[in-house]
């Protein structure tokens, strides 16, 4: 597949990163010359210099016979632009935008998308993916990372063991046995600093984090076994009025279950969130001001979530909510190394809108019948959805001789309606939808199982 990325900056680099890793012809356009030497010095990709919006950029870049565009520079006009010239001048089948302000995507302007209008496929909005992001983690406080797959019948959830953990020191094969209506898989472990495929000699251990794919009704149960409770947040501080503190101030109001109190510094944007928020008190004020988080309620909070756009502040802030006694701290940052000071600080979970992007960008990339795509971590490993078609390579296949490689798992399988947790016998059906984790290396090998001959056609 030949695809072009606009912008070389963190989203443009790890997406071209991962579609040049599986074999695809990648050329990334950045104005800024220095990001397209360094895209081009440590990845196998084609650079070129110049505006993305521009039709002789694109040219060069070879839009005449590219496969899909996928616009993600910082400015959401030349996005737009990018994929109106490669629909209109180039016939680019496949066009995908990362969109930040809010205005392009209200819905009574949802027309200027129509393929008559300015033919976007696909409209990434990070700000939209990060309060989905966050809603899922105050929904789940236990967890450290959350996902749904299967139509939202099963859950991917991330938990850090404790001692309380009653698994510890347990092979997963035990723990199989032990709870065999448990419709739950153990499928990942990141040991000091290593994420990998588990199997079922692998043991538990206090301080590991576990990920597990559920059912829903399963989730509860499951975290319990593990030594963790989990209950939604009920009263939620936020720190930072921008969009995305915005965004999740109106999906916790609509949640009709939850509470927020919002803290905003700078004085304008305070007076415009309490103006658009209905339920939501808005406080002006820093959320490093202890005065300010106690007059917010964080004494007797669930959640504090600190979403401004600088990251050090959110760092400080979520440690001076963990120290007033607030059960889950959630911090936006756009810094991945910040990562490795989240325990003395007290941080539950980071979450990232870059790599939120990306995993979501990723979903409408990959070859074959992949689904959705979620990445773990720093992209060192993904759990993928896929279908199985007539002409799969496992269709027809027990599941123990479908040929999954070395530091990959299957989750679960939604096959004829039912969530089945996997075993070797199981047979692979057409028409099946198959969750896989597999570390990097893995992944162009469990792409290729679920890839359709050509006679399909």
């Amino acid at each position: 597949m030949k695809v072009i990325v606009c912008g070389a900056g963190q989203v443009g680099h790890q997406i071209a990163r991962h579609l040049s890793d599986e074999g695809n012809s990648v050329t990334v356009i950045d104005q800024n010359p220095a990001l397209v030497r360094r895209v081009t010095d440590v990845l196998d990709v084609s650079g070129v210099t110049g505006y993305a919006s521009h039709p002789d950029i694109l040219s060069t870049a070879g839009a005449g016979d590219a496969d899909m565009l996928i616009a993600a520079t910082y400015s959401d006009e030349v996005n737009m632009i990018a994929c109106q010239v490669a629909h209109s001048v180039f016939n680019v089948p496949q066009k995908i935008a990362r969109v930040r302000a809010q205005s392009y995507l209200s819905a009574e302007w949802s027309d200027l998308f129509r393929r008559d209008h300015m033919p976007i496929d696909v409209i990434i909005s990070p700000e939209a993916e990060v309060a989905k992001v966050t809603m899922r983690r105050l929904q789940a406080t236990a967890a450290f990372d959350t996902e749904s797959f299967l139509d939202s019948k099963v859950d991917l959830v991330g938990v850090r063991l404790t001692e309380d953990c009653p698994a510890v020191n347990t092979p997963l094969r035990q723990l199989t046995e032990l709870f065999s209506t448990l419709k739950a898989r153990i499928v990942a472990v990141r040991r000091d600093g290593k994420v990998w495929a588990a199997s079922a000699d692998d043991q538990l251990f206090v301080g590991d984090d576990c990920y597990f794919i559920a059912t829903q009704g399963d989730v509860t149960r499951t975290l319990g076994i593990l030594g963790r409770e989990s209950a939604a947040a009920e009263r939620v501080v936020l720190v930072g009025a921008g969009n995305v503190g915005l965004s999740v101030a109106r999906h916790i109001e609509q949640s009709g279950t939850m509470r927020a109190r919002l803290i905003e510094m700078n004085r304008e944007r305070a007076e415009l969130a309490a103006e658009r928020l209905e339920r939501t008190i808005v406080l002006n004020g820093s959320g490093l001001d202890s005065e300010i988080l106690a007059e917010a309620g964080i004494s007797t909070a669930d959640a504090i979530v600190a979403l401004t756009d600088d990251d050090r502040s959110n760092l400080l802030s979520c440690a001076l909510g963990k120290e007033s006694g607030v059960g889950l701290a959630i911090a936006l940052s756009n810094n991945p190394t910040f990562e490795r000071i989240a325990e003395p600080l007290g941080i539950d979970a980071f979450i990232n809108p870059r790599a939120t992007t990306v995993s979501t960008i990723l979903r409408h990339v990959r070859r074959g019948r992949v689904r959705a795509v979620y990445s773990i971590g720093l992209g060192e490993a993904e759990v993928i959805e896929a279908q199985v078609m007539p002409t799969s390579p496992i269709a027809g296949k027990r599941l123990r001789d479908a040929g999954f490689p070395p530091g990959s798992t299957v989750g679960a399988i939604l096959s004829q309606g039912q969530v089945k947790m996997p075993h070797g016998d199981m047979m692979i059906r057409d028409g099946d939808l198959i969750v896989v984790f597999a570390v990097r290396a893995a992944l162009r090998k469990v792409e290729q199982l679920f890839r359709v001959s050509m006679d399909f056609f």
